[in-house]
């Protein structure tokens, strides 16, 4: 099957309801412009690098604000929307970087935890510590749509192939990477990982991404996209902005990549050695 789906590319800040403000905006342009599934990026609800701001201004997934709006949203435009992540609070006072689909009925299809949390140290300085806050997720998640079925990801866990090769031969037809992608690891990285994913996994590779310089003081790379099977960009956005990535996905595409390069049915299970190199004069072990 055939459907237009879209990447919302946004700049979120540190209030939610301005937040929600503009997901609803460009949620409604995107399904005007025919898309039947729409993807918002990770922290969706507010981008707030202080741990006490993030505090307090976290809710439980039953009253959060972007959880709400999204379903009503799903419900008013009959289409399939998919918050990529927003933090949300939980029992236990650790917060979850957590994914929402929803259904043109407006019901909840599933959520994603994060898996992968972004504990690095950048050159320039930056340095990251996710789990210093996040709790992260245990459970790879798939959901079948009417068009396809969707295999979810968020932002760092890119980086780490073997999540989306469980579920691409498990079924994934489509895989989803919102993120907030620094400026740093963007530019060197963002393109050629997305690329490889869908090239290595014969899957189309959505990705909706935060963009430009928010109220936290970070910044972040943007170029929100959507890529077919073959690894081929289908539509693009630039690095700062607001803006709407909008693409046609065909199952039959996905099928026809395996087909030619079958991969994912190829592999072998083997053995690693190492061997030991000999002492000057020796002999090799």
């Amino acid at each position: 099957m055939t459907a237009t789906i879209a990447a919302l590319q946004m700049c979120s800040g540190t209030d939610p309801v301005r937040n929600v403000e503009t997901m609803r905006r460009l949620v409604r342009e995107a399904a005007a412009k025919g898309a039947v599934y729409v993807q918002t990026p990770e922290m969706t609800g507010a981008l707030q690098r202080d741990r006490a701001g993030l505090r307090a201004i976290l809710r439980m997934e039953a009253d959060d604000l972007v959880v709400a709006a999204a379903a009503e949203l799903a419900a008013e435009l009959g289409i399939h929307v998919h918050v990529g992540s927003t933090a949300i609070a939980l029992a236990d006072g650790k917060v979850a970087n957590r994914g929402f689909l929803f259904g043109p009925d407006g019901g909840q299809v599933c959520t994603y935890d994060k898996i992968h949390m972004f504990d690095v140290d950048l050159d320039n300085g930056e340095s990251w510590r996710e789990s210093a806050v996040y709790s992260p997720g245990v459970v790879a998640r798939m959901a079948d749509l009417p068009f396809a079925r969707l295999g979810f990801a968020i932002c760092y866990d890119v980086r780490f192939p073997e999540l989306f090769k469980i579920q691409a031969q498990a079924g994934a037809e489509i895989i989803s990477v919102p993120a907030a992608f620094t400026r740093q690891t963007g530019e060197a990285h963002w393109e050629t990982l997305l690329r490889a994913r869908a090239i290595e996994n014969g899957v189309y590779i959505i990705a909706a991404a935060q963009a430009g310089v928010h109220e936290d003081g970070r910044e972040t790379f943007g170029h929100s996209m959507i890529i077919d099977p073959w690894g081929r960009v289908l539509a693009s956005a630039g690095g700062t902005g607001e803006a709407i990535v909008l693409a046609e996905v065909d199952s039959a595409a996905v099928k026809a990549a395996h087909d030619k390069i079958p991969n994912l049915r190829n592999g072998r299970t083997f053995t690693l050695e190492t061997a030991k190199a000999p002492a000057k004069g020796g002999v090799a072990a």
